[in-house]
């Protein structure tokens, strides 16, 4: 027995192959079967022959923010254009948690902008709303952290220099950028979007005006208004690479964005609710039905409305999911282990026990014009508040993350 066990070891050890000894001219074509950047980083952070074998971006791939056609005209003394702005969602994890610290993960939301030198900020995942702190413009440290991207948000804003502050300290030169997101803007999604896209190539498009559905290319001057007989477009997502949207009534349609013409792709769902949620969850396809108070307020073409008048509360949830086999949607009655986060520009969905904070089987999110996060619990049909604690997020800054 010893002999063959030993047999079987020497034949693994002749078989093995290390990374170092793989030939060159494969490394390219294994690099750019990667589609997000920190899997990129990773690479390329192997060694230098593998750092040299793909390149860090390419010069016709998206670099946000980019310029944008705003869906509304802004007032004459702004004279600034609409940027399309781009933030990823990770889970991080330390890897060498300290002894009074707990293990879980942890959600951060980030952006980098190109055009103030790469520099990182860091948004709420729920409520978007920016930290204080940026994060320095460091190398991601693999050995110290496990970090997963989720998902990527978009959102459109106005941009703006406070003042022409002269100061070379880091932080005061990101927090010196004033955004101003446009009001009435309630969701824009891009595909394709990888390190390896030709930005001419994406497509965006962006419910405005709490129903219309627009379109955009890179370059375009102006939003194409997909449908104008329908303005009741609640939400839209890309599914397996395809553009989803649905509308109040719980229709779910296809969008052919060369063409921009909708097919219902998917029966009605009935829902009774006031505004319908897209979420992707294991793989499968989820609407989540949220019930309000009293009706949603609706949104004029004002680019700069802040609101301020009593606005929509959320009084229950009901989440559905389609059964591809049958057709049809399912109620579900629970989310098992997992969480649904409603953010304010994306929608996603987690393991809740991995998570500092987060509860198995609950919705996260906001109401209209707050900022505090809010959880439902399918279990028991009750509200409550998120409640953050020293170790639902790190220490701001955060060094050597990024």
């Amino acid at each position: 027995m010893e002999k063959s066990n030993k047999e079987n070891k020497d034949m693994d050890d002749g078989e093995r192959v290390e990374w170092s000894e793989l030939p060159k001219e494969l490394l390219p074509t294994i690099g750019k079967k990667l589609d997000t950047r920190i899997d990129i980083v990773r690479f390329r952070s192997v060694c230098n022959t593998w750092r040299s074998s793909i390149p860090h971006f390419l010069s016709y791939s998206p670099r946000f923010p980019l310029i944008f056609p705003t869906p509304y005209t802004a007032p004459t003394p702004i004279r600034t254009p609409a940027y399309l702005c781009q933030s990823t969602i990770y889970r991080l994890q330390s890897l060498n948690p300290s002894s009074t610290s707990s293990n879980k993960a942890w959600l951060i939301k980030v952006e980098q902008d190109s055009n103030s030198g790469g520099k990182f900020r860091l948004f709420d995942p729920i409520s978007n709303r920016r930290t204080r702190y940026p994060i320095p413009n460091k190398t991601l440290n693999l050995f110290d952290s496990r970090v997963v991207e989720l998902t990527k948000a978009y959102t459109l804003r106005y941009q703006f220099r406070a003042g022409s502050s002269t100061s070379t300290n880091e932080i005061d030169q990101v927090l010196s950028v004033f955004d101003t997101s446009i009001f009435g803007v309630n969701k824009v999604v891009m595909f394709p979007d990888s390190p390896w896209t030709n930005v001419n190539a994406s497509a965006a498009f962006v419910i405005f005006n709490d129903g219309k559905l627009g379109f955009a290319k890179s370059g375009d001057e102006e939003l194409i208004l997909v449908d104008r007989e329908s303005f009741d477009y609640d939400d839209i997502i890309v599914y397996k690479g395809q553009f989803y949207v649905i509308n109040s009534l719980g229709i779910v349609s296809w969008i052919d964005h060369s063409s921009l013409k909708l097919v219902q792709f998917l029966p009605p769902l009935c829902g009774l609710g006031s505004q319908k949620h897209l979420v992707e969850s294991c793989g499968a396809l989820y609407v989540v039905d949220r019930y309000l108070d009293r009706e949603r307020r609706r949104v004029e073409n004002d680019a700069f409305n802040m609101g301020g008048e009593d606005c929509a509360q959320s009084i229950g949830f009901k989440v559905y999911r389609f059964d591809e086999e049958w057709g049809r949607w399912e109620l579900k009655e629970s989310l098992g282990d997992r969480a649904f986060v409603l953010g304010n520009d994306c929608c996603f969905s987690v393991m809740a026990k991995e998570l500092s904070v987060y509860k198995r089987n609950c919705i996260y999110f906001t109401d209209q014009d707050e900022v505090r996060a809010r959880v439902f619990s399918l279990e028991d049909n009750s509200f409550g508040y998120l409640s953050y604690s020293e170790e639902s997020h790190p220490s701001w800054p955060l060094p050597n993350l990024l």
